[in-house]
């Protein structure tokens, strides 16, 4: 099976979630997701895996948000996936995806779901 999480090494729930993942015995690939945004394609699919909205996974408090006006209401999906590719700081973390699903780590435990 292959497991891969999108991490941010300064986060601990992403540093738990890591931690949970090498415990449980699952080799996991770790994808910096600040060093390596994902497509959006990517973000598309797992969006659908999640069963989420492009702002349900934003990260609202984060400066970028306020700042590029993305709390307008009225902006599309499109314009929320481009906005977290071109800044990957307002993807909320951990996500980690395996056997064709994805799950958000907070909390952490909540990964084991699709393993």
């Amino acid at each position: 099976m292959s497991v891969t999480i999108w991490h941010n090494p300064r986060c601990s729930k992403s540093r738990q979630t890591l931690q949970l993942l090498t415990d449980q015995g699952h080799a996991t690939a770790v994808v910096e997701y600040l060093k390596t945004p994902p497509s959006i394609d990517d973000l598309r699919q797992t969006l659908q895996k999640l069963d989420m909205t492009p702002r349900d996974l934003m990260r609202q408090k984060e400066a970028a948000y306020r700042e590029q006006g993305l709390d307008d209401t009225s902006l599309d999906d499109a314009t929320l996936i481009q906005a977290m590719h071109d800044n990957p700081i307002l993807i909320e973390r951990p996500v980690v995806l395996a056997n064709g699903k994805a799950a958000l780590g907070r909390p952490p435990e909540q990964v084991l779901d699709i393993l």
